[in-house]
């Protein structure tokens, strides 16, 4: 969920402010105005503001305490002073207003609410509106002029925190796109937070999580999101085109006018740029349910689910990143090759070397392929400088004059194939002589074990991670609670050399002094390497460091060092994993743990899962577990 600023919030309040003062003083001071507003009785007026679009055109929803609120935060957005909590207030007043004076030109309600216009004209048959001219809106929209929309889902980026999850973004073209075959006259349609660039990413996620950032509609070029998610952050695109007609397109963008200018609730699991993506598509084909089911979380990838299954989904294209398409030339390569294309992009050789000379046309062709891929991949997000410029001119020079075999990038899986986000997991297990059953509900999303299909290898993504245990004899325990768990097992190649990372934090329960389990506090991460031996096979080892809160420890914080190394394999079953760690703190108390875990994938949303782990503590006998989990995933 890539979180964008935008500068909408106080220039929203302003205009709002402005249009509203405007509106209502034309209306006080125009009594013949006044007398052409149609007048509704009690239940007319009941049956409107209940009317399930009406509501969803203000974003109404009812609380807790099932009073009416609006998700539109920026009160200046509505019309009537109570009409951030009333629909049948906002809706007189929007009545009244449409009436008003034509000399408000922009800033008359026609203008500034084309969609509720529309709506109201339609169910009210209103054929006396005044005819007011709306060049700022006509403009605006005469530049976009849609025609068809796109549902764009930018893959999951783990190295950044507002994107772990993927986002969703919607695509508007005008008619001649599909004509022309091309998408940059296109434009983006986005929802993100304000973000405040002064934040650190602690601050960031906790107020990201709490809704401490107002939430805003964009609309930009595409060529600049394809820059931003494909280019900047090396992130795969899904663009899913979507059988949404061109009187729908036009009624949904007619919304967006309304909303750009003002700031909504934000937060990052629920009211997210996904979730408001749905809202659009349902003001776009009236009667669609896509918000229903994300009363809790709207996870980027199960909202495309919602979206398919829909049936608004005509086609699929992919775009692969930049990183995807220099790993794939680099495949192409031997060792020595991969060596050359390295010296070339670092300027160490020149396409004129005697010895690159020598090398058969076609080899020199990718060759310098790779190179330039490197060279641009490395000056991402960097400034311009005479050097870098200087060699990617030479390479593009080459390229031109000796070019390559197309590149071709085998398409991996669509992102909706992968198993759904949360799972419950029953498990019957032993520890030691101790027969115990353990249940567990994780809110999502994805772990090393889990069914890889729509996944990339290696990533993981926990958040909220509960699980309790009952031993024989009745005895329950809380076994653990992990807020949130990342690792990102990502190879290391000739050309690329990532660094593999993790990050965990929440309760568990671990060894004490004396052999029994205790409930700790504690967070943890570390960073290190990754081996591909085979697209199957990858080993990895970290260099860790935690620190806990333990009750049996002297301090209030206890710091520690310590490894963790591993095995990743996707076998014909499933995955397996097979890892090792060890914790070696500042008191002297160390501790190490071995565990091998293998799923087998029964069904896209049932796996089962057998589980084997060895526990050490200093000064006392190991402890054995293992365990048999049947493990559910739902939404």
């Amino acid at each position: 969920m890539r979180l964008k600023s935008a500068p909408y919030g106080f220039r929203g309040l302003l205009s709002g402010l402005m249009v509203r003062g405007l509106l209502w003083f034309a209306l006080i001071g125009c009594g013949a105005v006044q007398a052409a507003v149609p007048a509704l009785d009690s239940a007319k007026r009941s049956q409107l503001s209940q009317h399930e679009f009406w509501l969803l055109l203000n974003r109404y929803e009812r609380d807790a305490w099932g009073r009416w609120r609006s998700h539109v935060v920026d009160e200046s957005f509505f019309l009537s002073k109570e009409g951030l909590q009333d629909p049948q207030a906002e809706l007189v007043a929007t009545l009244k207003a449409l009436y008003a004076p034509v000399r408000l030109a922009d800033q008359h309600a026609q203008c500034v609410y084309p969609a509720r216009a529309r709506w109201l004209r339609e169910q009210l048959q209103l054929t006396d509106l005044p005819k007011v001219d709306c060049p700022a809106f006509q403009q605006w929209f005469a530049e976009i002029n849609p025609h068809h929309v796109v549902l764009v889902f930018p893959a999951a980026y783990l190295n950044s925190p507002s994107s772990i999850f993927g986002h969703t973004l919607l695509r508007v073209d005008p008619p001649e796109a599909a004509d022309r075959g091309t998408s940059l006259l296109s434009y983006a349609l986005n929802f993100g937070a304000a973000i405040d660039d002064a934040d650190n990413s602690m601050l960031y996620a906790w107020k990201g999580v709490m809704g401490g950032y107002p939430g805003q509609f964009a609309i930009l070029p595409y060529h600049e999101k394809i820059a931003e998610y494909n280019r900047l952050e090396n992130r795969d695109l899904w663009e899913y085109s979507l059988d949404i007609t061109p009187d729908e397109a036009v009624r949904m963008l007619e919304h967006v006018w309304e909303l750009q200018r003002f700031d909504f609730d934000y937060y990052f699991f629920d009211e997210n740029c996904s979730y408001r993506v749905l809202e659009l598509l349902e003001v776009a084909r009236p009667g669609l349910r896509l918000t229903q089911d994300f009363h809790l979380t709207a996870i980027p990838t199960d909202t495309v689910k919602a979206v398919q299954e829909a049936g608004l989904v005509t086609q699929v294209r992919y775009r692969a990143s930049r990183e995807r398409e220099l790993l794939v030339r680099e495949a192409e390569l031997t060792e020595q090759e991969r060596t050359w294309a390295k010296q070339l992009a670092e300027g160490e050789r020149t396409l004129e070397d005697t010895e690159f000379q020598r090398q058969p046309t076609a080899r020199r062709a990718l060759i310098q392929d790779a190179a330039y891929r490197l060279l641009r991949y490395r000056a991402t997000g960097k400034d311009r400088d005479t050097q870098t410029a200087r060699r990617s001119y030479a390479l593009l020079r080459g390229i031109q004059d000796n070019p390559p075999n197309p590149l071709e990038v085998t398409q991996p899986e669509v992102p909706e194939l992968g198993h759904q986000s949360r799972s419950v997991t029953g498990t019957l297990g032993q520890r030691e002589s101790r027969t115990f059953a353990e249940y567990g509900l994780r809110m999502a999303y994805h772990d090393l074990n889990d069914r890889l299909t729509g996944f990339p290898l290696g990533a993981q993504i926990e958040i909220a991670k509960l699980a309790v245990r009952q031993y024989e004899g009745g005895h329950w325990q809380f076994q653990n609670l992990e807020l949130a768990g990342i690792r990102s097992m990502t190879p290391r190649t000739d050309l690329l050399k990532p660094w593999s990372w993790q990050v965990r934090g929440g309760l568990e329960r671990v060894l004490d002094q004396h052999e029994q389990e205790v409930l700790v506090s504690h967070v943890s991460g570390g960073g290190g390497v990754t081996q591909a031996w085979t697209d199957q096979l990858r080993t990895f080892g970290l260099v860790t460091a935690r620190l806990e809160h333990n009750r049996n420890f002297g301090a209030f914080l206890a710091p520690a060092l310590g490894f963790n190394t591993g095995l990743l394999w996707h076998n014909t079953l499933g995955g397996f994993v097979l890892e090792g760690s060890g914790d070696y703190f500042h008191n002297g108390t160390v501790r190490r743990q071995f565990q091998a875990t293998q799923q087998w994938d029964w069904d896209k949303n049932l796996g089962i899962r057998f589980s084997l782990r060895r526990d050490f503590t200093q000064g006392f006998e190991p402890v054995t577990e293992a365990g048999l989990a049947l493990r559910w995933y739902f939404y």
